[in-house]
């Protein structure tokens, strides 16, 4: 999962950024508005987080950009005040979700959790096609009752596809998922991560629920 942290606050972004990485988040940091609608322009993500009180272009203002350009990707805005005006606006303006600081850690990744279920039409954190379960709060894949072990960028390539299942997803939206556009490695690492995936989740299976649509990318389907 990609987040865009959106903070004029040094100290907290960096924080956020920290944390947001340990859990196995892809994160890229903005400092400003001008900077976020940059990123905007050239990436996409599963989330944002902004704060309402940012510099150059406020958070109300960066909201109502994104929502009248029909970029849908899900929001969650922090507020450094406790106040039902504030939440209020948010969510009118377009947000997903307000968030009050100083917040724990655990309750931020929770609501980002429920603005992307939301997003994707979910319900619950666990995934699901056929004999095949993806638990996206504890990033565990198990096949019937029997874990799977995927590392760390095979996960985030099956939790990518899963969330997107049923439609086509091409090599360069995984990488860019995934790295971003720094990314300097082998042209064929999706392909040898979809393959590994496939051998640990059917390594007896002559069919596999990630089909290959020649020239278009890949997709998982039921």
């Amino acid at each position: 999962m990609k987040v865009l942290i959106v903070e004029s606050e040094k100290r907290l972004n960096n924080v956020i950024n920290r944390y947001l990485k340990n859990e196995g988040y892809g994160v890229d940091s903005a400092f400003d508005g001008e900077e976020a609608l940059d990123y905007l322009e050239v990436g996409s993500y599963d989330a944002i987080i902004t704060d309402m009180r940012i510099s150059k272009i406020n958070g109300y203002q960066l909201v109502k950009n994104m929502r009248d350009n029909n970029i849908n990707t899900p929001i969650l805005m922090l507020s450094s005040r406790d106040s039902i005006e504030d939440k209020v606006r948010g969510l009118n303006i377009g947000a997903d979700d307000v968030i009050v600081k100083p917040f724990e850690f655990e309750e931020l990744i929770a609501r980002i959790r429920a603005i992307v279920r939301r997003q994707y039409g979910n319900t619950s954190n666990v995934l699901s096609v056929k004999n095949i379960s993806l638990d996206m709060s504890e990033k565990s894949v198990k096949k019937g009752n029997k874990a799977i072990e995927l590392t760390g960028k095979e996960y985030e390539v099956f939790e990518y596809l899963m969330q997107n299942k049923g439609k086509v997803i091409s090599k360069e939206q995984i990488l860019e998922h995934l790295w971003g556009f720094d990314y300097l490695g082998g042209s064929n690492i999706v392909e040898v991560l979809v393959k590994n995936i496939r051998k640990k989740i059917s390594p007896n299976d002559s069919t596999s629920i990630i089909q290959t649509k020649r020239g278009l990318g890949y997709v998982i389907r039921d």
